[in-house]
């Protein structure tokens, strides 16, 4: 029914409400973690740079040592954890309150699956992949460099201060919100991954009459 709809599609409010923002207090952490005790003087090749991004994504996407599940730690951005207040009231609950409960466990269940925890994971590194891409351009060698260094390809020819890489960073956010289409979404929804995801889950909440068209 158009109500259950409804209510189950206001779930995603948690992600661009609290969840975003726990997300963003966990990402400054990491990057105060990773980038804290550096000099904006400090100058770091693409190479550099990329695995500074790689050790804040570790900070931000790992599983403590001590969890078991197997699920991305991510997830619980998501979705609002399961102690949901309409499942705690025995009494009272309508048939669409009861759906709209079934379907939110079922999606929890889906997002905690090894199989989404594969497919977010290789989202993320597309999506650092092309922002890498692109940075790489502001780290192309210039004559002197080349005549100095001899080397055409190498990605550690050439370093920036990190005081010039901050806003070349800015300018990716922009570049990225303003696409339109978006590069980085598009990708996404190219990805065979993705693709073969998406259908599994089609099949598995449809009915043989939807499959069947």
């Amino acid at each position: 029914p158009p109500e259950v709809q409804q209510q189950y599609l206001s779930s995603i409010q948690h992600l661009l409400g609290d969840g975003l923002t726990e997300l963003i207090t966990i990402v400054k952490q990491a990057v105060h973690k990773v980038f804290g005790s550096i000099s904006l003087k400090h100058t770091l090749s693409l190479l550099e740079l990329e695995q500074k991004l790689k050790d804040i994504r570790k900070v931000v996407e790992h599983k403590d040592s001590d969890q078991i599940a197997s699920y991305s730690p991510l997830c619980h951005y998501l979705m609002p954890d399961e102690e949901n207040p309409l499942a705690t009231q025995a009494c009272g609950l309508t048939e669409r309150d009861i759906a709209t409960i079934k379907l939110l466990n079922e999606t929890r269940d889906m997002l905690e699956s090894p199989d989404f925890s594969t497919v977010l994971s290789t989202c993320l590194n597309r999506g650092f992949s092309r922002l890498l891409d692109n940075m790489a351009e502001f780290f192309r060698p210039t004559e002197q460099d080349l005549s100095q260094n001899g080397s055409v390809n190498s990605l550690s020819s050439v370093s920036l201060p990190l005081a010039k890489i901050i806003p070349i960073i800015n300018g990716q956010i922009h570049s990225v919100c303003s696409e339109t289409p978006s590069h980085f979404v598009q990708d996404l929804l190219m990805m065979e991954q993705v693709k073969d995801f998406a259908a599994n889950v089609y099949e598995a909440f449809s009915t043989p009459q939807q499959l069947e068209k």
